[in-house]
């Protein structure tokens, strides 16, 4: 029996997310399907997280354990001839036969991102949020710095996230621009139901004066969603990166704790 690691990325614009489900296609049935194809026996595959409808992600692993000895390099590429164009396979190694996509991950990263400008970008279409009005990523930035740390974050956790210990660490949250695209980066050992999304829908609505510069400590405190901001939409959120033990960088050595959103209903 082997254990094999693959990385892939995907853009999720026509997925039901990443998890499997009886309404729509989503990106572990296509991936699975693909499996099916090339090694003549559909293997179970157990993902690193799970992602909403329209999410995307640029490094997303799952583990999968096989009897078949077709070579790393060769699944590679027969899998990406099998897989559509919105899915690719990156990498494929083989790890423990104890190791788990999800349960060895020490923490994971996202990146939002916006497309601010008056008009839109018909060519980011689905891979980028449209917000038309100014946005101050400098201040953003000194802003969601408040984010840092370990906290309940029950207040940034969707209607429908499962009950669960809301504590999560935030090691890193910085908003940055790219010309016309705003980039939010956040780090941490694990994630809330949409609690990215809710993270970024805060930020913009202190950018608006809604919320306070300094509210998001309160907010924490109180626990309460209606004082967040609002979900923002998933088609601007990426899984950007996946830590284990081998590749943490500035990352506690804790495991990692999604809930829903850590990627049905997802993921984030």
């Amino acid at each position: 029996m082997r254990n094999l690691l693959v990385e892939i990325c995907y853009n999720g614009a026509n997925y039901h997310g990443y998890q499997v489900q009886a309404n729509g296609i989503t990106v572990a049935q296509t991936v699975q399907d693909a499996v099916e194809q090339v090694l003549k026996v559909r293997e179970p595959i157990t993902g690193c997280s799970r992602t909403d409808a329209g999410v995307h992600a640029n490094s997303f692993y799952f583990h999968m354990k096989t009897e078949r000895r077709i070579p790393c390099e060769n699944l590679i590429k027969a899998l990406n001839c099998a897989l559509p164009g919105d899915i690719a396979v990156l990498s494929c190694k083989e790890v423990p036969l104890d190791f788990h996509a999800r349960y060895s991950c020490k923490g994971k990263e996202y990146v939002y991102k916006l497309w601010n400008a008056s008009v839109k970008n018909p060519f980011l279409e689905h891979l980028a949020a449209f917000y038309p009005y100014p946005v101050d990523e400098g201040r953003l930035d000194r802003a969601a710095k408040d984010f840092i740390g370990t906290h309940d974050f029950t207040a940034f956790c969707a209607a429908g996230g499962k009950k669960m210990d809301a504590t999560r660490t935030i090691y890193d949250f910085t908003v940055r621009r790219e010309g016309d695209l705003v980039l939010f980066t956040v780090r941490g050992n694990g994630f809330l139901y949409n609690m990215v999304r809710i993270m970024v829908g805060t930020l913009l609505k202190i950018q608006e004066g809604k919320i306070p510069f300094d509210g998001i400590p309160r907010i924490l405190k109180q626990k309460n969603r209606a004082l967040a901001g609002n979900t923002a939409k998933a088609e601007g959120l990426y899984l950007n990166r996946v830590f284990y033990d081998d590749d943490i960088e500035q990352t506690e050595k804790n495991p990692c704790r999604d809930g829903d959103e850590g990627f049905g209903k997802g993921i984030e």
